[in-house]
């Protein structure tokens, strides 16, 4: 017998939820192919087979919390269960049975017989293929069917249901970031007019050259790390009575997924060309929206950025990811009158948010921050040359 195990978690994930038996017993499946799912308070992981066989004992429930390396399900080893389900049928299949089995491709051993002290006909074999035949597909109906989420008109129903892991992680998170940290927001405006002429003038070569599309969030990527680079206590965090400051990096982009926020880190930010950010935020995107963000793409972080613009939010106050010491927050572009050379003119404008946290970043740091972010967007031919 193979053991199917826990994966080894790491040392920030305590325990998980076993949500979904993907496989029931007596299924045979392959190697690798996803016989459970289980949730942390991050993701959702996938549990696959070690090598093809046959899923003979479950001995956790969905629904049930497990930790680290522990024991899920036996899984019996394909040459194994060839040779008992050999043994089971080699006496009590007829030869017109076992021509038939041939003739139809039907396994046997799935074949329940009906003669005498149980052995297989050929009457068996032929209902048995019938049976396993693929159902046809239904006409489509022209009334559509309502969605779950819509209540018959007057309802005043009400469910309940638990949190998920992730969720309820989240709002765990929250609140300790209020209650722990003392939390201020200093807001600017950016013109965005440089930013996307620039992007509009390069993004076809860009994307035919590179293979992935070129967006806003690499150029504030770029501008939040030279701006903490000049400004290095927004980078840094507090633990316990020590401030731990950081010559790296390392960036949050908050990203939605079907499950809720998700926080995927690009390392080394500081070193990273917009080729290459672009490139990794668009393949975290994918594997959020895939349930698939690997355990070590959410851990750790020195500063986030999260795009509430992407839903239309005009301005908000971001709440900092712990124990990070700040975050900024991106709103939707609009065009707005400002006044440039003494005249009234239409810029795509972007209101910004830096949150943080003043138990070490004073204001003058945090506005200083939040204005190297800005005059960097709005000339980001400085992000391209270096300067």
């Amino acid at each position: 017998m193979i053991e199917i195990t826990v994966p080894q978690l790491p040392e920030s994930v305590a325990e998980g939820t076993l949500t979904t038996w993907c496989k029931k017993e007596g299924d045979f499946v392959r190697r690798d192919e996803v016989v459970a799912e289980l949730e942390t308070d991050k993701v959702i992981l996938e549990i696959p087979a070690p090598q093809d066989g046959i899923l003979t004992r479950i001995l956790v429930e969905e629904g049930h919390e497990v930790t680290s390396t522990q024991l899920l399900a036996y899984l019996e080893p394909q040459a194994a269960a060839a040779e008992v389900a050999i043994a089971k049928v080699e006496p009590t299949a007829m030869p017109a049975a076992r021509l038939e089995a041939q003739r139809s491709d039907v396994n046997l051993a799935e074949v329940a017989g009906s003669g005498r002290q149980g052995r297989v006909l050929k009457e068996d074999v032929l209902q048995h293929a019938q049976s396993a035949a693929p159902a046809p597909v239904p006409a489509p109906t022209m009334a559509p069917a309502i969605p779950r989420s819509v209540a018959p008109a007057g309802s005043r129903e009400e469910r309940r249901e638990p949190m998920s892991r992730l969720r309820a992680r989240i709002a765990e998170r929250l609140l300790a970031s209020q209650r722990d940290n003392a939390i201020l927001t200093t807001f600017n405006e950016v013109n965005m007019q440089n930013v996307m002429d620039l992007r509009a003038r390069w993004k076809d070569r860009f994307a035919e050259k590179h293979g992935v599309k070129l967006g806003f969030m690499s150029f504030f990527v770029k501008a939040v790390t030279r701006a903490l680079e000049r400004f290095p206590i927004v980078n840094a965090s507090v633990e316990g009575n020590d401030i731990i400051w950081r010559d790296y990096c390392d960036i949050g982009i908050a990203v939605s997924s079907n499950r809720g926020l998700v926080v995927p880190v690009l390392r080394n930010a500081q070193t990273l060309s917009l080729v290459d950010i672009e490139r990794q935020i668009a393949e975290y995107a994918a594997l959020a929206r895939a349930g698939k963000l690997p355990l070590e793409a959410l851990q750790g972080g020195s500063f986030s950025i999260t795009n509430g613009g992407t839903f239309g939010s005009m301005m908000s106050t971001p709440i900092i990811n712990p124990p990070q010491s700040a975050i900024l927050g991106m709103h939707a572009i609009t065009p707005r009158p400002v006044a440039e050379n003494g005249q009234v003119v239409i810029r795509p404008m972007m209101y910004l948010a830096l949150s943080y946290d003043h138990r070490i970043i004073d204001g003058q740091e945090a506005v200083q921050t939040l204005v190297a972010i800005r005059e960097l967007l709005e000339a980001p031919e400085q992000l391209l040359l270096d300067l």
